[in-house]
């Protein structure tokens, strides 16, 4: 049955936010998506192509830091979903001041508009970079919080603002820690799409470090079912939430792995100096999102890598043949 009433998706556009709007349309009548199109991520107009003719669906093009487009596109808002961002931990070490203010400003814009139209629920996308090194695994949310880069910093400065407004202004807000999500329509500047292009064109992959590191991949699918469940869930207000698989795989693994699905063995591997930026690993204690949302990941990494591997075909196909 579709829930009446409008709802509202920043960054509906991007990789995670295009994902959640074709499952909300599902559910939803009216389904608002507010993307400013960044060339910092080419091709994203791809991602809609299909939900144009959906009926409910609305893009309009604009900008969280643009505080009266936001309010206009607020108004009468019932659910807000904030995944509008400036991405890449690396990228923000290089542009800071751009990473700020997109993360950090522009939500603070965002919670002030959701704040004066009533939302009656605000979810923000926050991120695993919040925590840092793990001092202990698997990391929970009570982890302190030390990140290691500026988008780090960003998120967590931005959670800080998020549950501000919810006891000053009584705004219904949701934080979730997002772990190292992929799948079909990943950004082109993450990993495991990096390794399918230097596959599909014969060139050696890139691993920075050893490959011993080890990340908390998380599927799409089961990083939009657990933004939907703390939607609805009544327990969920005023919490934060880690969203992620609570396994690990080892980097060299996923790569092997990768290879395998794709049957396109590397010749070699190039190994560069690790960043100091990236923590050794990441492994999240999902116990809080599976007792308080019924969160409970669906998909192995090797069903959603299969996943995308099928996606890179369509997408790169004269290069697979």
């Amino acid at each position: 049955m579709k829930t009446t009433g409008k709802i509202v998706v920043t960054g509906g556009a991007g990789f995670i936010g295009s994902h959640l709007v074709e499952r909300l349309l599902e559910k939803a009548d009216e389904v608002f998506v507010l993307d400013n199109f960044d060339a910092f991520y080419h091709g994203k107009e791809k991602n809609l192509a299909d939900l144009h003719a959906k009926k409910g669906f609305t893009l309009v093009r604009g900008d969280i830091l643009d505080y009266e487009c936001v309010r206009k596109i607020f108004e009468k808002a019932e659910q807000i979903f904030h995944l509008a961002a400036q991405p890449g931990v690396s990228f923000s070490l290089l542009n800071p001041v751009k990473t700020n203010l997109i993360n950090t400003e522009g939500t603070l814009n965002v919670l002030r508009a959701a704040a004066e139209c009533k939302a009656r629920r605000f979810i923000y996308a926050s991120s695993s970079s919040v925590y840092g090194i793990p001092l202990t695994m698997p990391v929970s949310e009570t982890h302190p919080t030390k990140p290691l880069s500026i988008y780090g910093v960003s998120k967590l400065a931005a959670e800080q603002y998020c549950f501000l407004y919810h006891t000053l202004r009584n705004l219904p807000v949701v934080a979730l820690r997002y772990h190292t999500v992929y799948g079909p329509r990943q950004r082109p500047d993450m990993a495991i799409y990096k390794w399918c292009k230097a596959l599909i064109d014969d060139k050696p992959p890139v691993i920075f470090g050893d490959g011993m590191q080890s990340r908390d991949f998380t599927f799409v699918g089961d990083i939009v079912t657990g933004t939907l469940l703390a939607a609805e869930s009544e327990n969920a207000v005023g919490q934060v939430f880690n969203l992620a698989s609570g396994t690990t795989i080892r980097i060299s693994d996923a790569l092997a792995l990768l290879q395998r699905i794709l049957g396109k063995p590397a010749t070699s591997i190039d190994f560069q100096p690790s960043k100091s930026c990236d923590p050794p690993i990441t492994h999240a204690d999902i116990g809080k999102a599976r007792d308080m949302l019924g969160y409970k990941p669906a998909v192995s990494f090797e069903e959603g890598l299969t996943e995308f591997a099928g996606w890179i075909k369509k997408f790169m196909p004269q290069s697979l043949t």
